[in-house]
């Protein structure tokens, strides 16, 4: 009777989730300036519903967009007509997706005992990520407390993981993964590190040393309404789940929310939009809860994001031009922390301000922080380059943890050795 009760609430979340049937995700390659135009064009136009996983940037960076069956055809004579080069990334993503959910429903089994079982190869859902992070607490609470800074808009606790191994207000490190909530493969990895922090405070000299003298805070589900819309309604959701007023589009992008450039260069004032900031700067709790935390906490000396995907570590500015007054010091850094990133599977990643590595883009979380007078904020694009986009493998979701905590190390060791 379990097993059938089981099968109809599958069957059910199954049938009321969006579907992707017969849509594809191209890749286009702009040639020239004017090719990069004629792409950019292709943004504006509606009603093709297009979804820009890789917003048309630069001649030198690749497009990559997702296109509905009924836009498909439309795409590709136009892009054909102007001899823009594409190719097909994702031929069929409905299959891909389903893919995805069977191999999430075939490992799941009951709820493990401790965070030894918990499955980290696989991906989870909002409940278990919580239940995990309420296990690691309690089985290591010399070391792991959990601190709530908020509520996101449909009333889900914003939870903290804090690593610390006692005083008060020290220099401390953030991490959040998940802002974008489709980007599954970085709450996974903030599970991972969650682990890993505990595993090896105490065995490996690096973080211990980090630990004895700083805190470090994890924000794994930065975004969790949209994060558990991902699993139950439209697995590729990015935004809040905020109503808008006058508009029936849902969401704000919370990584264009932040008080620095706000809607500038990057942002669209179409709340419809993937890129929409908001109607203002810190207009979503779960925005405003970092930063009334950060902002109390006063000492936070490295503030690092991490997305998915293109494999990139980028470090203020995003919405200008003008260099950070650190640039060469972020710029050594970011390539010891991908060198050291590389070293274990050849990875390769690369690096520089994210203006000038990806795309302008104006409300993001480093340059406010930044901003703040925390030198070392980075954000981190993960696995892969575009291969499987934001649905990566789960067979890859460790060896990716795996490299990225090599990068973080680097950058928190850094950070405790220059404390400034």
């Amino acid at each position: 009777m379990r097993g059938l009760l089981t099968f109809a609430a599958l069957v059910l979340t199954v049938s009321t989730k969006e579907t992707f049937e017969g849509h594809q995700v191209l890749r286009i390659t702009p040639k020239d300036d004017i090719q990069l135009l004629l792409v950019k064009y292709l943004e504006t136009m509606t009603e093709l519903e297009l979804d820009f996983w890789q917003g048309a940037t630069d001649v030198s960076l690749p497009v990559d967009v997702r296109v509905p069956f009924h836009s498909l055809q439309a795409v590709k004579v136009y892009l054909e007509t102007q001899s823009i080069q594409y190719h097909i990334m994702i031929k069929d993503l409905q299959a891909v997706l389903e893919e995805e959910q069977q191999q999430m429903e075939s490992v799941r089994f009951a709820q493990p005992s401790n965070t030894d079982a918990f499955d980290y190869a696989n991906y989870h859902t909002l409940s278990e990520i919580y239940s995990f992070q309420d296990m690691l607490v309690a089985e290591n609470p010399k070391l792991v407390s959990k601190l709530v800074i908020g509520q996101s808009y449909e009333g889900r606790a914003l939870n903290v993981l804090k690593f610390s191994t006692g005083g008060t207000n020290r220099p401390a490190i953030w991490i959040d993964t998940g802002i974008h909530s489709r980007e599954w493969v970085t709450q996974a990895s903030g599970t991972w590190f969650a682990k890993k922090i505990v595993k090896d405070y105490g065995t490996d000299p690096a973080l211990t040393a980090i630990l004895d003298k700083m805190d470090i805070f994890l924000e794994i589900v930065t975004n969790p309404d949209g994060f558990q819309f991902t699993h139950t309604s439209n697995r590729l959701w990015r935004k809040t789940r905020k109503p808008n007023r006058g508009s029936n589009c849902i969401g704000v992008d919370p990584n264009r929310n932040w008080a620095v450039g706000f809607g500038g260069p990057g942002t669209s004032r179409d709340p419809c939009s993937d890129i929409y900031p908001g109607p203002r700067a810190n207009s979503e709790s779960e925005v405003k809860a970092i930063v009334d935390f950060v902002r109390s906490h006063r000492n936070i000396k490295a503030f690092i994001s991490i997305h998915s995907y293109s494999q990139l570590l980028m470090y203020p500015y995003g919405y200008t031009r003008t260099p950070a007054k650190d640039e060469d010091e972020l710029r050594r850094l970011a390539k010891k922390a991908t060198d050291a990133l590389a070293s274990l599977f050849g990875t390769r990643y690369r690096y520089g301000s994210i203006i000038r590595t990806i795309y302008q883009a104006s409300g993001g979380s480093i340059d406010w922080a930044y901003d703040q007078g925390i030198k070392y904020s980075y954000t981190f694009e993960l696995r892969d380059t575009g291969f499987s986009g934001f649905m990566l493998p789960a067979q890859q979701i460790i060896p990716t943890a795996e490299e990225t905590w090599l990068a973080l190390r680097a950058i928190m060791e850094h950070t405790n050795r220059n404390p400034c």
